[in-house]
């Protein structure tokens, strides 16, 4: 029995287990290199069932509130553990000992009070480790990296509990490369604390006060290449007690970021350059200034010979006060070496002439963002003004006049590329004074409909992008490079009008189709970007774009870009991929053969129509329904004739003196209509076909060679057949007057021609004897 209850115990365990380790399983999602993906899962602890085969483990923004010493022991073979933002409150010691092959870990911002060395005993070949935003005071009672020799890049502090460093925090950091470290609420500084750390790239630092900056700065003069100093306020900031040990500073450029100054710290901060003698990039973004531009002249005199900045940056710089700003010229001795600047989103609307003439080793210099107009240009730019510069940026300030924009650097003698995007030109006028050697123009998004002329015929590059041209066709002999994407442009500029074209970019307009010969007219063109067009995919642009070998290795974004736009079936596929049926691509053989055999049909049916007369029936119907479609005088004709006579005039003798005779006279005279002595005067002749023989209880046809051969009698036996057809009725009487063959009645007459085959006729006897029978016989057919 005891045996059993452990058996049960053992399996529920068992069960338990797996339970959970599939509860973690299916909470993060694995790929087939190991890289699994648990962020936010509101996991409370790292899923069990981690394998060697994980490589990368991202855990970000769960509720993991401790790591054990056994959660990771299998992950021997992981190099990426994530932990950030996972509320985690304590570690084991050994708990990351079994990562051997650590190389990235991220534990910031959670809830650690305190730093272990053991954490990071084992991980020999850790380069990575972010440890910002824990609610540490220190960074522990001994060193914490020294066992970290591969360690690169490192990230510590926090912003509210972070108070004291200490000379032991970073010993045996030998190949850190970058170092941030968020001092904000820093209150104790042992001098020498960053001092241990050699040949740092990039260094970050966030201060909230300027507490120990002169010792921190002192310390990191000669092993840092890059300081940046983030969320300060330098307000109270003096640099006059600085006392420099290091005779050899390292520090080559200077960051300031979200920084206040004021005009007396500037002052301080300038002389800088005094004991950073290898300083040569200085910037400053979202910073603000709390000054009117008072600078101490002074303060900057000492330092006037030992600066060698070669580039300012200037990003958002926020001045309240800009209404009471002064005109700078303190600084002028400062910018004497300055050969890049950079100031944008300053609200900039003048650079002082005096200044500009001041800025003589000036190459580079942009102001996009600005205030700029035509009028305060023109005073920037004056004589002698930035005499070396060679590249001008004024991307989106408030330009409206491009004939004076170039009228007004003129002055500017080694101007090579200028940069006016972004600004209101809407037109351009048929000629312009340009710099004499400028290359490269930028009029990019400056609302253009066309071009003219007034480009300089110099221009090796031209970015003409998100206007609104249509056609580009002017001649630009030295251009080797063309920007024209986002317009309105149908087809591919001529290439006679580049001769020398690199590089072009039309995408994004309405360009249907381009070919082989168009491509080969750019006989030095290496790339070309056409993708986002209108390309309508035909038989020819399909088979060009598709053919082997292709065209798409000089073709930019190719094939994602090359999209079709019709036909209808065809939208929203790739040019790559299109396809048309063999009728859509050979439409003209298609047609051709079509109307061949359309050809053929007609000359089959008319073939048909001449055998079987066919255009007789056809006149014949259009005649009955006309007659049909003639309004009658009264709702129901009466009949007035026994019979209606057809015969040929050449046999009127014998109707006229015979049959008339014979039928008209007697006791029981019969009533006959003659069409030379019945029909109605100036009515239409078949008119009065029509209506004697509709009139007429009977119609007699008096059959000869010469019936047969008569055009009128034909007609009279055409009605006569469709009265026969419409009507259903007998009323056809054949008088045969003469021997004569059945085949010499027309096939037409098919209906007739039965009735002979079907029914007896009556035949004119040549004997005297014989014919008073056939008068009777005849008599009695009209009254039956």
């Amino acid at each position: 029995m005891p045996h059993a209850w452990w058996t049960v115990w053992t399996l529920g365990a068992a069960i338990s287990l797996f339970r959970e380790g599939a509860r973690g399983q299916v909470t993060l999602s694995c790929d087939a290199s190991g890289v699994c993906d648990g962020r936010s899962r509101s996991l409370r602890s790292i899923p069990s069932g981690l394998t060697a085969a994980v490589r990368s483990l991202d855990l970000s923004d769960n509720n993991i509130t401790h790591v054990g010493d056994r959660d990771l022991q299998r992950c021997v073979n992981l190099k990426s553990l994530v932990l950030r933002s996972s509320g985690i409150n304590t570690i084991d010691e050994d708990a990351f000992s079994p990562l051997v092959s650590l190389e990235l870990l991220d534990l910031s911002y959670n809830h650690l009070l305190k730093l272990s060395s053991s954490w990071f005993r084992s991980l020999t070949s850790l380069r990575f480790l972010y440890l910002l935003g824990n609610p540490y005071k220190t960074l522990g009672e001994t060193s914490l990296f020294s066992h970290l020799t591969r360690l690169q890049i490192l990230s510590v502090g926090n912003s509210y509990t972070f108070t004291e460093l200490q000379r032991k925090d970073f010993a045996g950091l030998t190949s850190l490369k970058e170092l941030e470290i968020d001092a904000s609420s820093l209150q104790s500084y042992e001098p020498r604390s960053l001092r241990s750390i050699e040949n740092i790239s990039h260094l970050i630092l966030r201060m909230r006060r300027p507490l120990s900056l002169l010792e921190i700065f002192d310390d990191l003069l000669s092993s840092v290449e890059h300081l940046e100093l983030r969320d300060t306020y330098l307000d109270t900031f003096r640099f006059s007690k600085l006392f420099i040990r290091e005779k050899n500073p390292l520090l080559k450029k200077l960051t300031f970021r979200n920084v206040e100054i004021t005009d007396d710290s500037f002052s301080e901060l300038a002389k800088l350059l005094f004991y950073a003698s290898r300083l040569s990039d200085v910037e400053f973004d979202d910073c603000t200034l709390n000054g009117v531009g008072d600078f101490s002249v002074s303060a900057l005199s000492k330092v006037k010979d030992s600066g060698k900045i070669e580039t300012l940056t200037v990003r958002r710089l926020h001045i309240p006060k800009f209404y009471l700003f002064y005109d700078l010229s303190s600084i002028y001795s400062l910018t004497e070496n300055v050969k890049r600047i950079t100031i944008e989103n300053s609200k900039v609307f003048l650079v002082p002439c005096s200044l500009s003439r001041c800025l003589t080793s000036l190459e580079y210099l942009d102001l996009s963002e600005n205030l700029m107009v035509e009028e305060y240009l023109e005073n920037s730019a004056c004589e002698e003004a930035w005499p070396s510069l060679q590249t001008l940026i004024l991307r989106q300030n408030h330009l409206t006049l491009l004939e004076k924009t170039g009228e007004v650097l003129l002055t500017l003698k080694n101007l090579t590329s200028l940069d006016v995007s972004k600004n209101s030109f809407h037109s351009m006028p048929e000629t312009c004074r340009w710099p004499e050697k400028l290359e490269r123009l930028n009029l990019s998004s400056t609302r253009l409909r066309g071009v003219t002329p007034c480009l300089p015929r110099t221009l090796a590059v031209l970015d003409l992008s998100d206007n609104e041209l249509t056609a580009f066709s002017l001649l630009l002999p030295q251009l080797r490079e063309l920007y024209i994407s986002k317009n309105k442009l149908k087809m591919l500029p001529a290439a006679s009008a580049f001769p020398s074209l690199l590089v072009m970019k039309v995408s994004r307009n309405t360009i249907t189709a381009f070919s082989k010969e168009q491509l080969d007219s750019f006989r030095q063109l290496q790339t070309l970007e056409a993708g986002d067009n209108s390309f309508i995919c035909s038989c020819d642009f399909l088979a060009f774009m598709q053919a082997q070998p292709a065209p798409t290795q000089a073709l930019g974004g190719w094939p994602n870009t090359y999209v079709c736009d019709s036909p209808s079936h065809l939208r929203g596929q790739l040019v790559r991929d299109a396809r048309l049926s063999p009728s859509e691509c050979h439409k003209v053989a298609l047609v051709s053969g079509v109307c061949c055999a359309l050809c053929l049909l007609l000359l089959l049916t008319v073939g048909l129509c001449h055998r079987f007369h066919g255009l007789w029936y056809l006149r014949m119907t259009w005649a009955w329904l006309q007659a049909k479609r003639k309004p009658r005088r009264a709702p129901a004709r009466p009949i007035c004739y026994d019979a209606f006579v057809s015969y040929s005039e050449r046999d009127a003798g014998w109707v006229e003196d015979l049959l008339v005779r014979e039928l008209e006279r007697g006791d029981a005279p019969l009533r006959l209509c003659l069409h030379k002595r019945d029909f109605v005067p100036g009515k239409w002749i078949i008119d009065n076909i029509i209506d004697s023989i509709e009139r007429s209880r009977k119609t007699v046809f008096v059959l000869s060679e010469n019936f047969v051969r008569s055009e009128w009698c034909k007609y009279e036996l055409d009605f006569s057949h469709f009265r026969l057809f419409d009507e259903n009725d007998d009323a056809a009487v054949l008088v045969l007057l003469e021997p004569l063959e059945k085949k010499a009645i027309p096939q037409r007459f098919c209906r007739l021609r039965r009735v002979m085959n079907t029914r007896t006729y009556l035949e004119w006897p040549a004997a005297e004897a014989e014919q008073p029978a056939f008068w009777a016989s005849l008599r009695a057919t009209l009254q039956g």
